[in-house]
């Protein structure tokens, strides 16, 4: 099992990010990134969701849609329940692709875009709080470069 710090730096090739910071909720049980302007269409009977990713503080965004999606309803922190959103997507981690889930929720007022839950960090990981950026200086020092699609 690999250590984890409390915050880190990861890579989602599936929506073009890289060195994206993440914090680490093992109060979370599922993962999150933050999104906007999140709509669901039918199309030739169809369903789809089409939403809007952050680049980065320049105020660009990628658009995305995915047919590979489901709902479920998530607590937040404070207790309010709400239906979400949720895809698949891999993840780069320590130079390794791990396929998870994400739900989609608007975390403008959040420090961090991403955070990573115990569905991802189940049987991978062991989390140090007092570590940071494990992934992205073992990313630094082997050189191993983000792939865009």
């Amino acid at each position: 099992m690999e250590v984890i710090g409390r915050v880190d730096k990861i890579d989602i090739p599936d929506f073009q990010l890289e060195n994206i910071p993440v914090k680490v909720d093992t109060g979370a049980n599922r993962s999150a990134i933050h999104c906007s302007q999140i709509r669901h269409n039918t199309q030739n009977g169809q369903e789809e969701i089409v939403f809007h990713i952050p680049l980065d503080a320049s105020g660009g965004v990628n658009v995305f849609s995915t047919r590979d999606f489901f709902k479920k309803r998530i607590k937040s922190s404070s207790g309010h329940v709400e239906e979400r959103f949720v895809v698949k997507v891999d993840v780069i981690l320590f130079g390794k692709k791990i396929k998870t889930s994400f739900s989609l929720t608007n975390r403008v007022e959040m420090k961090y875009p991403i955070l990573l839950g115990r569905k991802l960090l189940n049987s991978r990981f062991v989390v140090d709080v007092s570590q940071e950026n494990l992934s992205f200086k073992k990313k630094n020092e082997n050189s191993y470069t983000f792939q865009k699609p």
